[in-house]
């Protein structure tokens, strides 16, 4: 009993340092694509850590809301930090514990996901704003397209690992043979792209783009301000390392800790800071190397994607 009582604190303990680690470097993982992006660019760039700066002065900003606003628009920031955040206790970072992981299924995370979509929309159509609805309707077109392929990459991982639970799932990884398997690799090709779609990035979008015309995330909070901005633009860079730690975890585990000693816990958050900063500046080079796509050419590349996940399946069965 006193040794599972310890290994509880330590799961506990684990957990909080796997959650602080996502709250730390979330801001600083996005300062770091945007440097990268910039010297491969040929310029400057600001500091990597200018992503702190722009949310304590957001934090600092007192709001401005629309007249034409409901409650949807006023509490849809805290709904949307919210749900993200609740995922950042589910999904293991540098080690396979976690206090929550019975309920760390990956079908909810998914779901809170898209719970925190869902209300953005909602925000970006309570204003009236025009620009508002174009970018609503970008994003409900975009979703629709990298879903099912989300839900066929989910099913070849499901089945191959005989769980949807994301602490199992990587538990096996780190002990199975077969990560270099050709449904798996797949599987990974079509859930990186899905994560460059789910993430706002080349090209699928332009963060950076002061062309309303051309926005789909920018045009649904232009309306939003102050803390309500930091608070949604903070979710979204949580939402941006959440889903390449399971890229990584899930397809690439070697590493993670799977012992409570001191020295694996070391080893694995630094062995997950080199490959999170490896991901991040292969994302920042090839976001520098293309350029944006016309709407009507994103479901070109989604459905390679799309492709992939019906692959994997295949070679899943042969």
């Amino acid at each position: 009993m006193p040794f599972d009582i310890t290994q509880s604190m330590f799961g506990i303990l684990i957990g909080i340092i796997q959650f602080l680690t996502i709250i730390v470097l979330t801001p600083l993982l996005t300062g770091i694509i945007r440097k990268i992006k910039a010297i491969t660019q040929k310029r400057t760039g600001s500091s990597i850590f200018q992503t702190y700066f722009d949310l304590l002065k957001l934090i600092k900003k007192d709001e401005v809301i629309s007249e034409e606003s409901s409650w949807i628009f006023r509490f849809s920031p805290w709904i949307i930090f919210s749900s993200t955040l609740l995922v950042a206790f589910f999904v293991p970072i540098f080690s396979v514990y976690s206090p929550f992981g019975m309920g760390a299924d990956i079908i909810l995370v998914i779901g809170l996901f898209g719970l925190s979509r869902f209300f953005l929309m909602l925000a970006g159509l309570d204003v009236s704003s025009a620009f508002g609805g174009i970018g609503v309707s970008r994003e409900m077109m975009i979703s629709s397209l990298t879903e099912p392929a989300l839900f066929l990459v989910l099913f070849t991982i499901a089945v191959t690992f005989g769980s949807t639970n994301i602490v199992t799932i990587v538990s096996h990884a780190t002990e199975s043979s077969i990560m270099l398997s050709a449904s798996l690799l797949f599987s990974l090709f079509g859930f990186f792209i899905i994560v460059m779609a789910e993430t706002g990035k080349l090209p699928f979008d332009n963060p950076a783009t002061h062309l309303e015309l051309t926005m789909v995330h920018e045009a649904m909070i232009l309306e939003f301000s102050g803390k309500s901005l930091a608070l949604i633009e903070l979710s979204q860079s949580i939402k941006q390392i959440l889903l390449l730690s399971l890229l990584i975890n899930i397809f690439i585990p070697w590493g993670l800790s799977t012992t409570f000693s001191i020295s694996a816990i070391i080893v694995g958050l630094l062995v997950f800071l080199l490959k999170m900063m490896s991901l991040g500046m292969m994302i920042a080079y090839i976001e520098s190397k293309v350029a944006k796509w016309r709407l009507f050419r994103i479901p070109d590349l989604v459905f390679l994607s799309l492709a992939s996940g019906l692959m994997g399946i295949v070679f899943l069965y042969i």
